[in-house]
């Protein structure tokens, strides 16, 4: 099984749209869980599946929640999805309360092992608990990054909580929201990419394409297969299986 986070400390940078793309491109050969655990919901929404758990995350979590009774299927085949609803923000909490906060999510993880060959982890912006033990349940870290003078930043955060972690794992970044018709976002795809190891050469551009997601409810790759966009994210999915 291979956990993949997609994780930014910065919101508003397509981590969501990285998330659904990735996992649409992965179940075309795998058996994929999109874990949202955001509890704002946007994965859940847009693959439109039922956000109600039963008994909330806490129950889940401890094991109180049967997590085949949690999973719901998507519109794809191949793709399941674990969706958060309001009862999420409490996560922070219930991992602080834990004997071992930091194995929380990985040990949610094992339980699922036999049932996914990909897993991919939707974790909300920001530092937090909930983050770190993501990455700490990962196998790789997936950074979107838009291109701004915050770029860099947003991306040495997450590799410093990756280096934090008890178990580091690789870390890739990618640029997303890219305008090549502006000086500044060619400066920057090129800055990141020739000095900064973590970053892939891979570019998601700026798209109505991409924005037509939320009016779509599906995977870039479903609605608009032969856009930029979608090629990107099936490049990206293909370096990260490797």
């Amino acid at each position: 099984m291979r956990v993949v986070a997609v994780y930014s400390t910065k919101g508003g940078v397509g981590k969501t749209t990285a998330a659904v793309s990735l996992a649409y491109e992965a179940s075309r050969e795998a058996r994929v869980l999109l874990w949202d655990l955001d509890p704002q919901g946007a994965t859940t929404f847009i693959l439109q599946v039922k956000p109600k758990l039963r008994d909330g995350v806490d129950a889940l979590m401890k094991g109180k929640t049967s997590l085949h009774r949690a999973i719901r299927a998507s519109a794809y085949d191949g793709l399941d999805v674990l969706p958060a609803d309001a009862s999420y923000r409490e996560l922070e909490h219930l991992f602080d309360a834990a004997k071992k906060p930091m194995h929380q999510i990985a040990g949610v993880l094992e339980r699922m092992a036999d049932d996914y060959d990909v897993i991919i982890l939707d974790c909300p912006p920001g530092s937090s608990l909930v983050a770190e033990n993501a990455v700490y349940g990962a196998d790789v870290v997936v950074v979107p990054l838009i291109p701004s003078p915050l770029s860099l930043r947003s991306l040495d955060q997450v590799v410093e909580v990756v280096a934090e972690s008890k178990r580091p794992v690789p870390v890739v970044g990618f640029l997303s929201m890219v305008d090549r018709r502006k000086s500044a976002h060619r400066a920057t795809v090129e800055r990141l990419a020739a000095h900064r190891a973590e970053v892939s050469n891979i570019v998601v551009p700026a798209s109505v394409i991409v924005e037509r997601m939320g009016y779509e409810l599906a995977p870039v790759g479903a609605y608009a297969p032969r856009s930029d966009a979608a090629a990107a994210y099936r490049d990206l999915w293909a370096l990260l299986r490797a």
